[in-house]
């Protein structure tokens, strides 16, 4: 007899609220062998439902034939609000949105208009100039945030450990730096991630610390080419500025301002994001 399952018409009961549950009734057929039943009610019934996640099944015995290897099992799929991690695990969440960035130098100049009879001036990419400066604008800037909680067993905690963590606040990776999260590798380059610090909280039970560790990732860039200064280089967290003077445009018979250096600086320490241990 082949095994089946099917859904009973009394189930999908709910709760709602911050302890929310779901629970889905089924009959399984066609097993005496209660290893077999646990291993088809599993591979068979959905492991997540309606956002929630699979807690638990139940199996109870309507009647078995272990002669004849048949039977029927009540089962009983039960699921919840993902549990929070275990000590030592880690979760993870992120955030793609970014920052912002005031810039005074555009990546192209796709257009320029005048009157008729007029040319506009080459302002060589510069953004927003007036007789005096360059006042440019605020652009999205590309940004990873990401955060990982981790449960942290009390007998490690130490303040020797809460002193690394203030001292690499805010720090860039100076040396290649990666996370694994559920199997799954993030890597950075020295110069794309900051550490941007860590909160914490101890249980109620006094047997854990809860840390949260927040990063932001930056990428590294080559070949950045702003007027007519070519191959500049910068690291994801580095500053770039531009420095202009008066130049005149012939075509367009006035002064304009035009980028003459760019300077790439560094405005945030470096530092061993190893010193963190196993986040």
């Amino acid at each position: 007899m082949p095994i089946t399952i099917r859904e009973k018409n009394t189930s999908r009961g709910f709760k709602t609220g911050e302890s929310a549950e779901e629970t889905l009734l089924y009959i399984l057929e066609g097993t005496s062998d209660d290893l077999t039943a646990e291993a088809y009610a599993t591979a068979h019934t959905p492991a997540s439902y309606k956002g929630l996640v699979r807690q638990s099944i139940d199996a109870e015995p309507q009647w078995v034939d272990t002669v004849t290897d048949t039977g029927c099992w009540d089962i009983t799929v039960k699921y919840g609000v993902k549990p929070p991690p275990e000590l030592g695990e880690s979760s993870f969440s992120f955030d793609t949105t970014g920052g912002t960035q005031h810039i005074t130098q555009s990546l192209q100049t796709i257009a320029r208009y005048a009157p008729p009879g007029k040319t506009a001036p080459d302002f060589g990419g510069a953004i927003g100039v007036t007789h005096d400066s360059v006042e440019g604008v605020d652009i999205p800037l590309p940004v990873f945030n990401f955060s990982i909680r981790k449960r942290i067993p009390i007998d490690q905690w130490s303040a020797a450990y809460v002193g690394i963590l203030h001292s690499l606040t805010p720090s860039v990776n100076n040396a290649p730096f990666s996370v694994t999260i559920h199997g799954d590798t993030y890597s950075f380059a020295a110069g794309e991630c900051l550490f941007l610090g860590a909160s914490g909280d101890e249980s109620s039970a006094s047997d854990f610390i809860e840390v949260t560790y927040k990063f932001a990732a930056s990428p590294n860039k080559t070949g950045i080419t702003i007027g007519d200064i070519i191959g500049i280089a910068k690291k994801g967290w580095h500053y770039l500025w531009v420095r202009y003077e008066d130049a005149e445009d012939s075509s367009a018979k006035t002064i304009v301002k035009k980028p003459v250096a760019a300077y790439v600086e560094k405005v945030i320490e470096e530092a061993n994001l190893g010193l963190l241990g196993s986040v």
